[in-house]
């Protein structure tokens, strides 16, 4: 029997587990309100296809004070392939059923030309396989691959990523036929939420958000246990909310877009502007700011405003208990993070300032790790 054919009870349970494990029985029903008997009978099935397992060490339970034993995920009973693609290279993590990384891998990409992509991806896979094999460990059970942009998680669809000018491309389907092996695809920014919520700052939290911000600007939303995905698969694209006050065009082809003033794209053009000099970099543009240049502090500092009044939209929207910031754009965040707080207090509406804002710099390997995550994901819920 697979997790998906579970009854949603049984699937009920390995998710807790997976999510606040190891944990005795009775703590098991506590949290999904299954009664004992219940609990029982789901967890038989789950033990005895090694999906889970008694760890042999006793807890004691809080009810009466006697011993119990813990009940655990089965780390090791499957494997998966978690891959990030960025607009010049993948990275890869071999992961196991709680998606902790076994091992990495990245590779550089000669174009964005599909077919080039694709057979990059079965490359690398072939690679985190191999070294799968070499550890004695089992065979790879699905990949999970991440993607910016409109991404339809259940047809397996790029339907939009702008900065590989992908349009309708059913990567699924084609990672599957290229690696002989079953593959989900998700948008990038959900599946680092959905990494967040499993092992990092959302754990535990009731609604979270990540708000990621580099060459684009995307936000995941947790809300009540469950990751968004909106009904044609796109859901927190914060960086396409219109701010007004510039004529900057955004990817998307739209004025006034946050991403237009605030990804780092946008802000390096504008320090080229604020300096005067057509050739600088990001990195140069951070050194002029951090040494006192005015106009390019300003370009900083407008950014911030227009990520504040985007936190603040997504703190209004939804009351998140943690707003986590995260992206290669955070290793400049100091520069524009008093302007951020600012403007977030000022148009977060009452209780929905005390949002905790959280700066995590994650590097694309946990990215990639998201991908994995999605993957074991399906085993036990196919469907959104």
């Amino acid at each position: 029997m697979t997790l998906a054919d579970q009854p949603p009870a049984g699937a009920l349970v390995f998710q807790t587990l997976l999510a606040h494990g190891p944990l005795t029985r009775a703590e098991v029903g506590r949290r999904t309100g299954l009664s004992p008997g219940a609990v029982t009978k789901v967890t038989a099935p789950l033990l005895a296809d090694g999906w889970i397992t008694e760890l042999g060490r006793p807890a004691v339970e809080r009810a009466n004070g006697r011993p119990a034993t813990l009940i655990a995920v089965h780390a090791g009973r499957a494997r998966f392939v978690g891959v990030k693609v960025t607009g010049d290279e993948l990275i890869g993590v071999l992961a196991d059923l709680t998606a902790q990384p076994l091992a990495t891998a990245r590779t550089a990409l000669a174009s964005r030309d599909v077919g080039n992509v694709v057979l990059a991806i079965a490359r690398l896979v072939g690679e985190l396989r191999a070294e799968a094999d070499a550890m004695g460990e089992r065979e790879v059970h699905s990949i999970g691959v991440t993607i910016s942009g409109d991404v339809d998680g259940q047809t397996g669809t790029v339907q939009y990523s702008p900065f590989l000018d992908w349009r309708r491309v059913p990567l699924a389907q084609l990672v599957e036929t290229a690696t002989g092996t079953p593959t989900v695809i998700e948008n990038d920014v959900r599946a680092l939420t959905v990494a967040e919520q499993w092992f990092g700052a959302g754990v535990g939290l009731s609604s979270f958000a990540v708000v990621t911000v580099g060459a684009g600007i995307g936000c995941g939303i947790s809300i009540g246990g469950r990751v968004v995905s909106g009904a044609h698969g796109v859901s927190g694209e914060v960086g396409h909310l219109p701010v007004g006050g510039t004529d900057r065009v955004c990817t998307c082809g739209n004025t006034g877009c946050v991403e237009a003033v605030a990804s780092t794209h946008a802000i390096t053009e504008q320090a080229r502007q604020a300096s005067g000099d057509p050739a600088l970099t990001m990195d140069e543009a951070v050194r002029l700011a951090h040494a006192g240049d005015g106009a390019v502090r300003a370009v900083f500092s407008h950014a911030g405003h227009v990520m504040g009044l985007a936190l603040a939209s997504v703190a209004n929207l939804i009351g998140p208990e943690r707003i986590i910031i995260s992206g290669e754009g955070v290793a400049s965040y100091d520069l524009y993070e008093d302007q951020i707080r600012q403007t977030f207090a000022a148009h977060a509406f009452g209780a929905a300032s005390e949002c905790d804002l959280v700066v995590r710099p994650l590097p694309f390997e946990e990215w990639a790790r998201g991908g994995a995550a999605v993957a074991a994901q399906r085993l036990f819920a196919p469907t959104k």
